[in-house]
């Protein structure tokens, strides 16, 4: 098959691109300095192409309190990225199935996070406008379909995490802070501060087993949303003695600010469904893929100094 994928160059697309490559497809990998697809006529960096399948997994946002800060760029900047890609879709690639990204955020809080409640309930209203601009594509998805035809998978994914994650400076997702945090205090002895009590509770998947569902799900499912999950969760004081112990840290010297952002309280996904569609997928354990994780940030953000050559 032939593929494009949007928000190549971010940390899914990093392990997608390859996975598709590696299963034969030609990809065409578009990043944000490849084509703006804030603007209308980003598409003519592949004009005259056909896809088979389209992943859209571009979005503008980032972790922590960034929803916070920037709700009203949020809802522009992502309602045009998602506009323009589904507009080109159904005028010049309405033979290829598209494959689109949710979010966990879309959910209520106070409804059970299963695919029939999507778009149900109003979500925490920190995460709001993004948790809107996905609900829209998912409308966007089924708009088309009714009318055109055409055909969808959306998929929502729980928090995904290993190696390879951004260092550029932009805020990161819970676990990548806390291994952070965790690891100045070990190697420079910095205090370790953590949002909140530490009580409220995050799933977590290993982005590699979610790529493998993901492209598993595009052969038995199409025209529905699907969430991605492992369906396990722990609290921020877990993750942390987790951490503390790969690396040889007291989880006892960690410190909580319980007047920082938090979000939601707990957030884990129903996956009955994913089970369902495939049942005989199987994913790695935090035993097996947080100290990869660990030790890449490591590598990343505290190298060992070269000794001098003599």
């Amino acid at each position: 098959m032939k593929v494009i994928v949007t928000g190549a160059t971010g940390f899914l697309g990093r392990f997608l691109c390859p996975s598709l490559r590696e299963a034969g497809h030609e990809v065409v990998a578009l990043g944000s300095a490849a084509a703006d697809l804030t603007h209308g006529d980003w598409h003519t960096v592949v004009e005259g192409q056909s896809f088979d399948r389209v992943y859209h997994l571009a979005a503008w946002t980032q972790a922590g309190d960034f929803c916070l800060r920037h709700p009203g760029e949020q809802w522009v900047v992502n309602q045009q990225i998602n506009t323009n890609v589904l507009s080109w879709w159904q005028r010049r690639q309405p033979q290829a199935k598209i494959i689109c990204m949710g979010t966990s955020c879309s959910y209520a809080p106070l409804l059970p996070l299963s695919e029939e409640h999507y778009l149900e309930g109003t979500p925490e209203e920190s995460l709001y406008t993004y948790a809107m601009t996905k609900r829209m594509l998912l409308v966007g998805l089924r708009a088309l379909h009714k009318q055109y035809g055409l055909r969808y998978l959306y998929v929502v994914p729980s928090t995904l995490y290993g190696p390879d994650y951004h260092s550029d400076g932009r805020q990161m997702h819970f676990i990548f802070d806390l291994i952070r945090k965790i690891l100045q205090g070990k190697l420079r002895g910095e205090r370790v501060v953590l949002w909140g009590d530490g009580q409220q509770r995050r799933e977590l998947m290993e982005v590699r087993d979610f790529v493998k569902a993901l492209v598993a799900l595009d052969g038995v499912c199409e025209n529905d949303v699907v969430n991605i999950a492992s369906g396990r969760e722990h609290s921020i004081r877990e993750y942390a003695a987790m951490i503390c112990a790969i690396v040889g840290y007291d989880p006892a010297a960690i410190e909580y600010d319980t007047s920082r952002y938090v979000g939601v309280t707990s957030k884990r996904l129903a996956n009955d469904k994913l089970k369902r569609l495939l049942p005989e997928f199987s994913l790695a354990s935090l035993a097996e893929g947080l100290p990869e994780t660990v030790d890449w940030i490591r590598r990343q953000l505290f190298p060992t100094p070269e000794k001098p050559v003599r």
